[in-house]
């Protein structure tokens, strides 16, 4: 029976660890210039109807590394651009390559392809769930801690983004404490909150107070207050944010080894203050370099290479 990746709920807090432990085996590997191609001959469809970085390039160069190829699929130029419908579309992939990796909008269309696709489909983003990021950020944390179970972690900002709600999913899933600080017209959804509070095992608190989830936190968090697709309410939405900026008073409230995570891009100045965001708290980019690492280890463990 193939295997999804849609949200970090999907994987069993077993699964969720093998995959961290993975890529870091994986990270140390290419460290040491050791050269593993156990996916000679696959091929990964790359589909984006978003902009990207390092969702495209993590995945792109993972599967280079792995031996194996990846395929670049704009929506736009595809016959998906013209209408076809998705689950046409992902039952002829499904005869082409051997998994497929979507980076969208609608969290509806990643799970409509993996309904129709017979292949392995990996959720690269929607504006629902971001779930490679968030296993990236576990490692990244792990280390930088060793121990990522039994901290406490504060995200500051959009509680209805991407982000928080894969947060919520991994603190129902691994069952760490988790505060996450949003404005009164941010809050995240209510279903997912309600079924992450009655089926996980962590702590998850949501308030208004950026100061409340600082509190002691050894993980510190944010993201972009305007996401993907939101521009046109740019203005409307930033007001809402006053006093939400991750600076140094906020963070003086952290433990006093925190660390300071971002998917990125970041606006400086915003979100986050210039000073921490360069900060030597700040693991912001061993977090980008990671994507590679978690990309390759998920590939792996869909694809059925123990």
């Amino acid at each position: 029976m193939k295997k999804d990746l849609i949200t970090i709920s999907d994987l069993t807090k077993d699964e969720a660890l093998s995959l961290i432990t993975r890529a870091r085996e994986l990270k140390a590997m290419l460290k040491n210039g050791v050269i593993y191609q156990p996916l000679k001959g696959k091929s990964l469809a790359m589909i984006f109807a978003k902009s990207s970085t390092r969702t495209r390039v993590s995945f792109e160069v993972g599967m280079t590394q792995l031996g194996a190829h990846a395929l670049f699929l704009s929506t736009e130029k595809t016959q998906m651009g013209r209408g076809e419908p998705i689950c046409d579309t992902a039952r002829v992939l499904s005869r082409y390559v051997d998994c497929v990796m979507i980076r969208t909008f609608e969290q509806s269309d990643v799970e409509d392809f993996a309904k129709f696709a017979t292949i392995p489909v990996i959720n690269g983003l929607t504006d629902m769930y971001h779930p490679c990021q968030v296993l990236c950020d576990l490692m990244t944390v792990q280390e930088k801690k060793d121990d990522f179970l039994n901290l406490k972690y504060a995200f500051i900002g959009d509680g209805a983004s991407n982000m928080a709600h894969s947060w919520i999913n991994a603190a129902a899933t691994f069952g760490f404490e988790l505060r996450i600080a949003t404005p009164k017209k941010c809050m995240p959804n209510q279903a997912l909150l309600n079924s992450a509070r009655r089926g996980g095992a962590g702590s998850i608190i949501v308030t208004n107070d950026p100061k409340e989830a600082a509190q002691d936190a050894d993980v510190i968090n944010t993201d972009v207050w305007v996401s993907m697709g939101q521009e046109g309410d740019r203005n409307e939405k930033i007001k809402h944010f006053s006093g939400f900026q991750v600076d140094d008073a906020l963070v003086g409230l952290c433990a006093d080894d925190y660390i300071f995570l971002h998917c990125l891009p970041v606006h400086r100045g915003e979100e986050v203050s210039e000073d921490i965001f360069e900060s030597a708290h700040s693991v912001v980019f061993d977090q980008a370099e990671n994507r590679l690492h978690i990309q390759k280890s998920i590939l792996l463990a869909l694809l059925g290479v123990e």
